[in-house]
């Protein structure tokens, strides 16, 4: 079976490209067609319900944490990868649609809480099971066991280059 990566892989070797840079490369570009295919899918069924993908994304974590279903807006920032000016941009989104609410945080007055509200945790759950649903939907037909070698490898990969630090 072959993709439209190795095509690419074909040429970059005809070019005289190093096997390791070539193998680098095409993991590089599949991950990211694959994250590609992901979010496209998923995107679609987000805006039936009304939703962004970095708005799902957001309601998605406060989700993940379990109740009270609250975090500080810096703690959403490093876990979803946003800067503090996008994470911001989407709370007051997020927060003008009902969906989360912004709180004191009484053991430290320079910050505040994000917190899920009933509707947010509503929309949070539906808009987890159409992208669990969508994402099920691109995969179709890829056998279970690659499904699960492609995600240990993954996590091989990240968890060596995740310690790392980047400018």
């Amino acid at each position: 079976m072959r993709d439209e990566v190795d095509a690419m892989a074909a040429a970059w070797e005809r070019d005289g490209l190093p096997p390791s840079v070539i193998t680098l490369t095409m993991l590089s570009k599949r991950v990211a067609r694959l994250n590609q295919m992901f979010e496209h899918a998923a995107r679609a069924e987000l805006v039936e319900i009304g939703l962004t993908y970095a708005e799902f994304d957001v309601l998605a974590a406060l989700r993940r944490v379990g109740e009270p279903y609250r975090l500080r807006p810096s703690e959403l920032a490093r876990s979803l990868y946003l800067t503090s000016g996008g994470t911001s941009n989407v709370l007051q989104r997020l927060t003008k649609a009902g969906y989360v609410e912004r709180e004191p945080n009484p053991g430290d007055a320079r910050s505040r809480w994000v917190q899920l509200t009933p509707d947010g945790l509503d929309i949070a759950e539906t808009a987890l099971n159409a992208v669990i649903r969508s994402h099920g939907e691109a995969m179709a037909g890829v056998p279970e066991e690659a499904l699960h070698r492609a995600a240990d490898a993954l996590r091989e990969i990240t968890a060596v280059v995740g310690r790392r630090r980047y400018r």
